[in-house]
């Protein structure tokens, strides 16, 4: 989802994830987002296409981790999901990691937002799009 540019006018164009596994972090959210993925010739650039913003991850061979919540979270991509148990158990299938909390999410409310890695460590939330989705 890009816009169009003039001048000095800046656009969006995507956000762009280190990772030392381009090709299967950039999977990772395909599968996790119902879209598709389309390498650069290179092979070291993948955008990630789905309905909403690209996401793009490049190919970082000495590539280190955020170390949240030890340590800095550096930057992390929020999505919006009603049924969080579902996306949960989506999210560990494809290979993600639980970060806060770790354990599957209870009926009834919580928080409304969990916090999980991507196969290269990358903190990313599932958020409720309201209090009331409970899901």
């Amino acid at each position: 989802m890009t816009s169009e540019t003039t001048g000095s006018t800046i656009g969006w164009d995507c956000v762009a994830l280190d990772c030392a596994d381009a090709a299967g972090v950039a999977q990772f959210y395909a599968d996790l987002l119902g879209g598709r993925v389309e390498a650069d010739p290179d092979g070291d650039w993948f955008n990630v296409l789905w309905d909403g913003p690209r996401i793009a991850t490049q190919l970082a061979p000495g590539h280190e981790s955020p170390d949240w919540p030890r340590g800095q979270q550096q930057a992390h991509l929020d999505f919006v999901v009603v049924d969080i148990a579902a996306a949960h158990e989506r999210v560990l299938a494809l290979g993600g990691t639980a970060l806060d909390p770790v354990e599957p999410p209870e009926a009834g409310p919580e928080r409304g937002f969990r916090v999980y890695a991507d196969p290269a460590g990358h903190p990313f939330c599932l958020c409720r799009p309201t209090p009331d989705a409970w899901g």
